[in-house]
């Protein structure tokens, strides 16, 4: 089975990226978002959109890299305000650190516990891909087993070169978080075995970062043949003014009607991670 998720990421960072999700799961094309539980728009989030939504597959953001944590005591991980401090880098170079990874797995926990106080939870991936380095996505695993999360996001792309897409340095850029996440995923689908948990194949936003229209989706789907669970990611946020930006364009997305007509065409069964998940396929590159 082919089967496509469109995923909202960044799910109660802002009432904008709220409004987004709510306005998004009407046209169909949008049933799956991932929550930052520490963000401020968390209760809204749950109150607005989570309960009158229940179709909505909810999985969790997991983030190390913004605003504040839910546990006390991260000295590797935060700032003498409290604040998180680690960019992507920073968190891979201490990923080898013992008592680092003493930390994550105690704050990853609690952002897990908060969620599921008050959503099912069916899947589990992480802000800016913090989950992707190796040592970091053993702890989201064991923590995915033990809590009863069947589904974990791995990041392979096929890299693919939209024509008309003029933003050529960007591009060259997300190029090499490509390389690097594909080498990631090859060891993190052993770890996904390991523990029995579930995984998209395929990846489609790494490429285009920033970049997300139809057309950037569209065009990574037509380089991946065969039956493959493939994952799009977006960071859509609906404004209450005129804000253009890479979100507002995601969110744009979100409401193509066409571009879901489109996919299903292509054999794609338009889904989320709650569904029929004995269908979706561990990674296989």
């Amino acid at each position: 089975m082919k089967k496509f998720i469109l995923n909202a990421d960044d799910f109660a960072k802002s009432e904008f990226h709220n409004n987004a999700v709510l306005c998004g799961i009407k046209t169909g094309l949008l049933k799956s978002a991932s929550i930052m539980v520490n963000m401020p728009f968390f209760d809204d989030a749950v109150k607005r959109v989570v309960v009158p939504n229940p179709e909505l597959g909810v999985g969790v953001h997991l983030n190390l890299i913004e605003g504040k944590p839910l546990s006390q005591g991260l000295k590797m991980l935060c700032n003498s305000n409290g604040d998180f401090k680690n960019t992507y880098l920073s968190l891979l170079l201490k990923s080898n650190n013992k008592i680092f990874l003493k930390e994550v797995e105690k704050e990853f926990r609690s952002q897990i516990e908060f969620a599921q106080k008050y959503i099912k939870l069916t899947h589990i991936d992480s802000h800016v891909h913090i989950h992707s380095i190796p040592a970091i996505f053993e702890i989201a695993a064991k923590l995915a087993k033990e809590y009863g999360i069947r589904q974990i996001r791995t990041q392979a792309e096929i890299p693919y070169f939209v024509q008309n897409e003029k933003r050529y340095k960007k591009y060259l850029i997300n190029l090499v978080k490509v390389v690097l996440l594909n080498y990631f995923t090859f060891k993190n689908k052993n770890i996904a075995r390991k523990y029995n948990l579930n995984t998209n194949d395929y990846i489609i936003g790494v490429s285009y970062t920033g970049m997300m229209t139809s057309a950037t989706i569209l065009e990574g789907l037509k380089k991946i043949k065969g039956k493959y669970c493939v994952e799009a990611l977006i960071h859509p946020a609906k404004y209450l003014n005129n804000t253009k930006n890479s979100h507002s364009i995601e969110y744009e997305i979100t409401q193509d009607k066409t571009l879901k007509e489109l996919i299903e065409n292509m054999g794609y069964i338009v889904d989320n991670y709650a569904e029929k998940q004995n269908n979706i396929s561990l990674l296989n590159v």
